[in-house]
Formats: C-alpha cells, sequence, structure tokens
C-alpha cells in the first residue's frame, strides 16, 4: 500500500489512520486486539490515540486507550510496524501544554504505550494560556531526548498555526509537522475556510478526525431517534437537518454507483482532497474494519466527487 509523508518528517502513514479512542471504552481488550492485529495485517501502519481517552466514561479516568495499545504492542513485538500518535492537553490531571506538563505526560503515556517514543505527538489543544515559546521548547527537548519523532497540533486555529511555524522559524525550532482537525463532508467550513490553506502553504500533513462524523456518514442512523441508542448520540444530533439528509442520500447515490458503501465514499472524498494526508476511523467490529479500510483502494470519479461537494455545500 501507497504510503504518505506527514509534512516534511520523513514519517510515512497508510491513508487510513485507527481511531483509538474505542479501546477500553466500546472495544473491549480482546477486541481491541483482534482489530489491531487486522489492521496491521492489511498493510495499515497508522494507530491515533490520546491520553485522555476515554475519561468521559464514568468508571475510566483516562489513558485506558494507551494501556491497552501498550499491551499490544508488548504482546504483538510489533512496534517497529506501527507509526504511533497519541496527544497531550485534555486529560484533567494533565491539562495544558505547560513546559512541566508536556514532559510528565508525555512520560505517562510512554509507560502505558510501553514504548521509548512516540512517533507524532499532538498538542491536543491550542493553551493559550501558555506561550508558544515554552511548548514548542518542551516539544523540541521531547524530540531531542529521542522521545517524539515529530510534533503535530490538534484543534489550532489558522493564526495560531501560523504563529507557531514563526515561532520554530525565528528560534530555529522544529516545527508542527502535522494538524488534526475535525473534517469530513459534513464539517467543512472551518477546514475550507483557513486551516487546508495553511497545510497546502507551508507543506504540512493533516490528519483529520471525526472523519465520519461520529459514524452519521455511514448511514446507519435513519433519524435523531435512531440515533439516540449509539454511544455518541450526543455528538449526533447536530447532522440531522435538511444539509445532513441531502448528504446522505448524495453518499447513497454515489455509494451505489462505485459499487461500494457510505463509509467507504464518504472516507475517499476526504483521502482524496490535496490538503488532507488520511482520515482517521474508528470500529469495534472486523466487518466495521474491513469496510473503512476499503476506502483506501476506492478511487472516486471526478462525477461522483462534484455530487458530494455540491450536496454537502
Amino acid at each position: 500500500m501507497q504510503k504518505r509523508t506527514l509534512g516534511q518528517s520523513g514519517v510515512e502513514i497508510a491513508p487510513i489512520v485507527f481511531g483509538g479512542n474505542v479501546f477500553g471504552w466500546t472495544a473491549d481488550e480482546a477486541r481491541s486486539f483482534e482489530l489491531l492485529d487486522r489492521f496491521v495485517e492489511q498493510g495499515f501502519n497508522a494507530v491515533d490515540t490520546a491520553d485522555v481517552y476515554s475519561a468521559w466514561v464514568p468508571e475510566n479516568t483516562g489513558g485506558e486507550s494507551e494501556n491497552v495499545i501498550g499491551r499490544w504492542l508488548a504482546k504483538r513485538k510489533r512496534r517497529d510496524d506501527i507509526v504511533l500518535m497519541t496527544k497531550v492537553g485534555m486529560l484533567q490531571s494533565r491539562k495544558g501544554l505547560s513546559a512541566q506538563n508536556i514532559d510528565a505526560a508525555l512520560n505517562d503515556s510512554l509507560k502505558r504505550l510501553q514504548t521509548d517514543y512516540v512517533d507524532v505527538y499532538f498538542a491536543h489543544i491550542d493553551d493559550k494560556d501558555v506561550a508558544l515559546d515554552e511548548t514548542l521548547e518542551a516539544l523540541h527537548r521531547a524530540v531531542k531526548a529521542g522521545k517524539v519523532r515529530t510534533m503535530g497540533a490538534s484543534n489550532y486555529d489558522p493564526d495560531r498555526i501560523r504563529q507557531a511555524l514563526q515561532v520554530s522559524s525565528d528560534k530555529n525550532l522544529p516545527r508542527y509537522e502535522v494538524m488534526q482537525p475535525e473534517y469530513n463532508l459534513y464539517d467543512r467550513h472551518d477546514f475550507e475556510s483557513g486551516t487546508g490553506q495553511v497545510a497546502l502553504e507551508n507543506g504540512l500533513g493533516v490528519v483529520t478526525y471525526f472523519s465520519l462524523a461520529s459514524g452519521f456518514l455511514t448511514g446507519k442512523y435513519e433519524s435523531k431517534a435512531d440515533a439516540a441508542r449509539a454511544a455518541r448520540a450526543g455528538m449526533l444530533e447536530k447532522y440531522f437537518d435538511e444539509r445532513g439528509m441531502r448528504i446522505l442520500k448524495a453518499l447513497r447515490d454515489v455509494a451505489k454507483e462505485h459499487n461500494a458503501t457510505q463509509a467507504q465514499v464518504a472516507l475517499a472524498w476526504l483521502i482524496a482532497k490535496p490538503a488532507v494526508t488520511a482520515a482517521i476511523a474508528s470500529a469495534t467490529k472486523l466487518e466495521q474494519l474491513e469496510d473503512i479500510m476499503g476506502a483506501a483502494s476506492l478511487k472516486l470519479s471526478a462525477e461522483a466527487m462534484s455530487t458530494l461537494e455540491n450536496a454537502s455545500r
């Protein structure tokens, strides 16, 4: 499978990234191992997680996903086959991007992941209470120490990315080489009105989250009432408007024309966009995983791309 490079980092990933937020939440450890085994067997190599996954579950405290991945890595001895992405900044006990917090959070993550380095370490938030210099210098020290291969930023607006890139240039520090923004067929405005352009102008990698709009774009939920039973019910409500229904119809039509599924079409649309390196998608069952992996080999026609663009404007 052809890999894509994250910015100027030299780190190469397949166009579908496994979203590890489900590990220790909606996928237990045995299922998580099964999913990771299959994912790597099929030539995919990037797994995304965060220290805060899945602290939103009442009995969890955060770090559950990293712990599951760490035990899988230790048991399967597959560390060299995986591009491992994790994040800092959102976990309540390790909140923010101060140098002290980054140092402590990274060490905590490495311990849970049972590895001595991560391939991509993301600032999970834009912490405006901490100077960009402090954050970037802390990440630079982590890179120098061999704990991090390359740095990324998630949930930064275009101006702050530009400012961070300027600080890195002025101070001769490593820069953010990859961004992780919310982007999908429904949520287009923020990325297309600025963040994507910053990525293209500066040669940055882009790995999208909520690529399937919390499952809405797969078509498995036909109404708000239907989605109310889902684990992500609160995230799904906003999509059931006139525009959302129009997007689902376009996905159904294109999927039928290409003998594909709606999930595959939604992901193929994303990874065909010039600014996008890869799309994050999660699965809790093997059949779901097989579905999303199929998007990597799906080539949409120009007419199909246009249909989707028009329906989702």
